[in-house]
């Protein structure tokens, strides 16, 4: 009964905690206009460093977290987390994702504690393996994001090369892409253009594309446009050209691809046999999996295990990955 009372008020602690977290992070419809035009939240200046002289920006989260504020700020994250949650396409604050990942780890802790028979060291590493979660699911949204972006990108350098054919400059092609493309591209060359109408040099806002949106086919079109404005030339049909080569690479991708899914799914197959077993032996011999999780020798040999599988994983996976 008493376990019973404790994991209820756990819950609704966690679902508490929750619900404040969420309501803090609401934001304006000022705040979002803001961000999407600058790309991030509201910002103070700190005082000059006596090293570099230089004023720092921090960035700072209305009614956020303090503790996962005073994190980034100490740290520095602020400006490399802030440019990653962009590419992944998330309205998130930095220190909105640091204090998911404490979240995350506080989660993982208690479940260990309350549910598991094992020691406190073991829960400490298993709220360790949960705190990076929000990290992977923004990877994961990075991923995505990206191959939509590299699947449209040909499609829309033809449409650029088409419309400064028909007499349209080539700022205006840009806006034109909002209107006729799904995002992510024309979420990413509407702020461009608008960066650019704002009074920023086209060449500074492509270079702010490029940081935005890390693909080798971004910094071809990039470089290709800034070459064509020092040097001359038809930026059309330079276009057109890079739009067929990035088209080829892509097809070969998706050949390697095809020709390299029965290493992949091997590796998959290989890293999940070992879980899938130890799962089948805890619901049919709990008993004989316990060792792993009471004796001093079995948590090393889990531990071992587990880095052995991790590092097993990581080497197929580098075999498989071909880049082109």
């Amino acid at each position: 009964m008493a376990f019973l009372t404790v994991a209820i008020l756990i819950w609704l602690l966690a679902v508490g905690a929750w619900f404040l977290v969420s309501k803090y992070f609401k934001s304006s419809d000022a705040d979002k206009i803001k961000q999407r035009l600058t790309g991030i939240g509201k910002v103070k200046t700190k005082s000059k460093d006596s090293k570099s002289g230089e004023q720092s920006i921090i960035h700072t989260v209305q009614g956020g977290n303090k503790f996962a504020q005073l994190v980034v700020e100490k740290y520095q994250l602020g400006p490399k987390m802030q440019l990653f949650l962009e590419q992944a396409g998330l309205r998130w604050s930095p220190a909105r994702l640091v204090h998911l990942s404490i979240m995350a780890f506080g989660m993982g802790f208690v479940f260990g504690w309350v549910v598991l028979p094992i020691p406190m060291a073991l829960d400490l590493l298993i709220g360790l393996a949960i705190a990076p979660a929000p990290f992977v699911y923004v990877l994961y949204q990075r991923k995505g994001r990206l191959k939509k972006f590299e699947a449209i990108f040909p499609e829309t350098l033809e449409f650029i090369s088409r419309s400064m054919r028909a007499g349209h400059a080539f700022s205006v092609s840009l806006e034109m892409i909002y209107r006729e493309f799904a995002e992510p591209v024309s979420g990413e060359f509407r702020r461009t253009f608008e960066e650019h109408n704002l009074g920023l040099p086209i060449e500074v806002a492509l270079q702010s594309l490029a940081k935005r949106v890390p693909s080798l086919d971004v910094h071809f079109f990039v470089s290709a446009v800034l070459l064509q404005k020092r040097t001359g030339g038809n930026l059309a049909e330079i276009l057109d050209k890079l739009a067929y080569v990035i088209r080829e690479r892509f097809k070969l991708r998706g050949r390697i691809r095809a020709v390299s899914a029965h290493g992949r799914m091997t590796a998959t197959s290989l890293s999940c046999i070992p879980i899938a077993v130890a799962v089948l032996m805890f619901y049919t011999n709990p008993e004989y999996v316990k060792f792993f999780f009471t004796d001093e020798v079995g948590h090393i040999m889990l531990g071992v295990g587990i880095g052995l599988q991790v590092i097993g994983y990581l080497v197929m996976k580098k075999i498989v990955n071909i880049e082109v």
